[in-house]
């Protein structure tokens, strides 16, 4: 209970920007099929993607609602640069993936990248319960996407 003691009910609008930019794609994706678009097949592993969702729900809402009492403001630490970088990897990921190619390579792309930036955000954050639930939704996230898309 001690540790609950260093958080805050806030808002962290930067924490939601993050979750809207790694969300673009996705918005992107639901409205415009791509040419070779094997992510519109059925998941065969409808708990892991139920549990997956759960945490993405409180992962988002532990990110932007819960704050460390003891962490500054946002600044260009190491965890926001590999924000950045992760993002950027994963945007590459989609340009790929609208470009034809569904390999792989191209999935993993698609899905360690984006756990990772929420998981350096909620570490530059120092917030613990956005940590846990980023991780439970990562190996979530991760074994979809091998199951489902990598034979």
């Amino acid at each position: 209970m001690k540790h609950f003691q260093q958080y805050r009910f806030g808002f962290d609008a930067w924490g939601l920007l993050l979750f809207l930019i790694v969300m673009v794609p996705n918005f992107l994706w639901f409205a415009v099929s791509s040419p070779n678009d094997v992510l519109r097949t059925e998941s065969v592993t409808p708990i892991i993607d139920a549990v997956g969702m759960v945490f993405q729900v409180l992962m988002v809402v532990t990110l932007c609602c819960l704050v460390r009492k003891d962490v500054q403001s946002l600044h260009w630490s190491g965890f926001v640069w590999s924000v950045v970088v992760c993002v950027t990897i994963y945007f590459a990921g989609w340009v790929l993936y609208y470009c034809g190619i569904a390999n792989s390579v191209v999935i993993v792309l698609l899905t360690v990248p984006p756990c990772f930036a929420f998981l350096f955000y909620a570490f530059d954050r120092k917030n613990l319960p956005a940590i846990l639930c980023a991780v439970v939704f990562t190996i979530c996230h991760v074994l979809f996407g091998i199951i489902n898309f990598i034979q």
